[in-house]
């Protein structure tokens, strides 16, 4: 028995040893005393607290609690003691010294030999490093996901602004921001001016740098991003006065979509949308959290600059897009002939780029009175859709004038084109359908001569044909030699020149679209040639998916009742917007009065006038003047690509103009409604002639 006592003081004194020894700490408290107080601490304790066996006993085992503990950890350790169960925490402790360190404390009950338990020890770890660690890696982690995020949003807003006909796009790129960065935004473009935008459009300013003149010396930080003065983004408080002009007018207009948020916005963040030169507009954003710049972290701003980023390229590209496209198709209609009047024939035109690409290619026509008895047609079509199509496209139809001026067979015309085109080397190659028709009494002689181009359509007593002789290579590709076809056109006949755009779509082959023409085309011999026209846009034209040119030509047959167009009767016609308009206008709607029968010539004729000259003035793009025969009365309708409705004003002494639309209102009821692209200004004329004095 004495042997085994003195082994079990020994294991004492050696455990006793070993827990003043172990680099762990280790503290007992009181169970049945109030606040639990430390009877007891090992060495580990001192060395890791600072605090002494003498200091520790007797206090409350919270002494290492600080402001930094986590007062809802503690509470699940108390808990557990309360209801007598063990538990481990990590928990921020504070050593006597105030530093801080992380302590993992595993604490355990002590009872007695009848189970009450009487004492609690804890076993408590420094683990600071390895929480350090952890939060390194978890911060780690988080930026990477953060990261990961802002990339995405940036890919998902490049997809969005691969669809830049999406009228909303800046919309949802908008709504996209709330989503996941922001708390509001807002995009507002510049052009001439800050207003809201919900989609990237065309635009005004397309040309170098605009600098405003300050009305004042009030600081203007919009002004100054939206000239390039400041590229960072800046911190507009809305309750701030003594703004210049442009941030001033943009504070106001935030006061509305901003009004009843909560928390109530003290101040928005504008960022520059920069393009490759100029600043094409400008974001406004709320932080979710925060006011101001200081409501966003690092990682927001740089997401946010991406964003702006990519949308003023793309708006960059818009415009500069635009300005090119608005180029060519200048430069394509002013070579383009006015509507032709040759006496003896019924000649309508018609041009219009294709809407669906936004391009302006090579399509061209010319109608050419050499003299009262000779006259030359010609349709062709330059490959591509630029300023550089346009450009060949005008050096072409020179040569082809200067030519055509000589009475020759239309083969020798081209092989002398052939001649000139392989010399001056044109960038781009070219078809085209050149007729020559000469006056024999009643009927016309026509010769005709094709390079690479699609043949003319003949139309005869309800019959369509096509004129497929006098086939050759395209311009520019000849050697000599073309030859030349010939037909006798009587009255009543009807010619039919055309481009690709007219009958070609992904839908059907080229000669599936050949045959739909000659199907439409056929019974459409008793109308006039705008009639003919008209018909074959609405059935064959409506959607075009390339530029669209056709020259109808018509030898009109006195002795023949005129034919009703099927469906009422229509007409259409795409004009430039230009002054010279207004005089094509006028003169569509005599003649369609003219063949319709409608009274009040004189009343559609000021109408007209008043419309167009409207539309020129104040419309964007080409026009289009369509014409109706509504029951006897005259329906005309000026589409432009302005959205803003046309305004009636009180003209005076002072002041040209301001009385077009008095005019209007006096001749004929009248509208507008707003399109995809615009607006139709519409009016529906009264047949009796118009009031003295007007």
């Amino acid at each position: 028995m004495a042997k085994n006592g003195a082994g079990s003081g020994r294991i004492a004194e050696i455990r006793d040893r070993a827990i003043h020894a172990t680099g762990v700490s280790v503290v007992i408290t009181e169970a049945g005393a109030v606040d639990s107080p430390i009877v007891w601490v090992n060495d580990a304790f001192t060395r890791t607290t600072g605090w002494t066996l003498q200091e520790a006993i007797g206090r409350d085992p919270n002494l290492l609690h600080g402001p930094g503990t986590d007062h809802a950890v503690t509470r699940r350790l108390a808990e557990s003691v309360k209801r007598g169960e063990p538990c481990t925490i990590t928990v921020r402790n504070y050593r006597k010294d105030g530093s801080e360190f992380w302590n993992q404390v595993s604490v355990s009950p002590v009872p007695d030999s009848d189970g009450r338990i009487t004492h609690w020890v804890g076993i408590s770890v420094d683990v600071t490093d390895q929480v350090e660690r952890a939060d390194a890696q978890d911060a780690s982690i988080r930026e990477e996901r953060q990261a990961r995020a802002g990339l995405a949003l940036v890919s998902r807003v490049s997809d969005l602004l691969a669809d830049l006909d999406d009228p909303h796009v800046l919309r949802e790129i908008a709504a996209m921001l709330e989503l996941e960065v922001v708390g509001w935004a807002g995009f507002f473009v510049d052009d001439g001016g800050l207003r809201a935008t919900s989609g990237i459009d065309a635009g005004t300013r397309t040309d170098g740098p605009v600098r405003r003149r300050r009305a004042s010396i009030a600081p203007d930080p919009v002004q100054d991003l939206l000239d390039g003065v400041s590229r960072e983004p800046v911190e507009v408080r809305l309750d701030a006065t003594g703004f210049g002009t442009t941030t001033q007018h943009l504070v106001d207009h935030l006061l509305e979509p901003l009004r009843g948020r909560r928390p109530p916005v003290e101040a928005v963040v504008v960022h520059p949308v920069t393009g490759r030169r100029l600043v094409q507009g400008v974001l406004v954003t709320v932080p979710r959290h925060g006011v101001g710049l200081a409501g966003y972290s690092e990682h927001d701003l740089t997401v946010l600059y991406l964003v702006v980023r990519r949308v003023g390229l793309a708006s960059d590209n818009v415009r500069l897009y635009a300005r090119e496209h608005r180029l060519a198709e200048t430069l394509q209609r002013a070579m383009l002939p006015e509507q032709a009047e040759i006496r003896g024939l019924d000649v309508w035109t018609y041009y219009a780029p294709s809407s669906g690409h936004a391009q302006v290619g090579g399509d061209w026509y010319d109608v050419l009175e050499v003299s009262p008895d000779h006259v030359v047609l010609v349709i062709g079509d330059v490959v591509g859709h630029d300023v550089e199509a346009a450009a060949v496209m005008g050096q072409l139809r020179s040569v082809v004038r200067a030519y055509a001026h000589d009475e020759t067979a239309p083969g020798a015309i081209l092989d002398r084109v052939d001649q000139h085109v392989s010399g001056v080397r044109l960038a781009r190659p070219a078809s085209l359908v050149l007729a020559s028709m000469t006056r024999t009494g009643p009927g016309w002689r026509l010769r005709w001569a094709r390079g690479g181009h699609l043949p003319a359509v003949l139309v005869r007593d309800g019959r369509a044909e096509t004129l497929e002789g006098a086939a050759g290579p395209m311009i520019g590709f000849g050697s000599g030699g073309r030859t030349s076809e010939s037909r006798d056109l009587e009255p009543g006949d009807l010619l039919v020149l055309f481009t690709d755009g007219l009958i070609e779509r992904r839908d059907r082959t080229l000669r599936e679209g050949l045959e739909a023409l000659l199907g439409t085309a056929g019974p459409l011999g008793g109308l006039d040639a705008a009639g003919v026209g008209e018909e074959l846009l609405t059935k064959l034209g409506d959607s075009p998916e390339d530029d669209v040119a056709v020259v109808v030509v018509r030898v009109p047959d006195p002795s023949a009742t005129a034919a009703v167009d099927e469906g009422g009767r229509r007409r259409r016609w795409s004009l430039p917007s230009e002054p010279g308009s207004i005089a094509r206008a006028r003169h569509a709607v005599l003649r369609a009065c003219e063949a319709w029968g409608i009274p009040g010539r004189q009343s559609a004729e000021l109408v007209v006038s008043e419309l167009v000259a409207n539309a020129v003035l104040h419309g964007w793009g080409h026009l289009v003047l369509r014409l109706y025969d509504i029951g006897g009365a005259l329906r005309i309708e000026v589409e432009d690509a302005n959205p803003a409705p046309p305004v009636s004003v009180d003209g005076h002494e002072g002041r040209v103009g301001g009385y077009g639309m008095r005019i209007v209102e006096r001749l004929a009821q009248w509208g507008w409604e707003p399109t995809a692209h615009g607006k139709v200004v519409w009016a529906l004329v009264d047949p009796t002639p118009p009031p003295t004095g007007v």
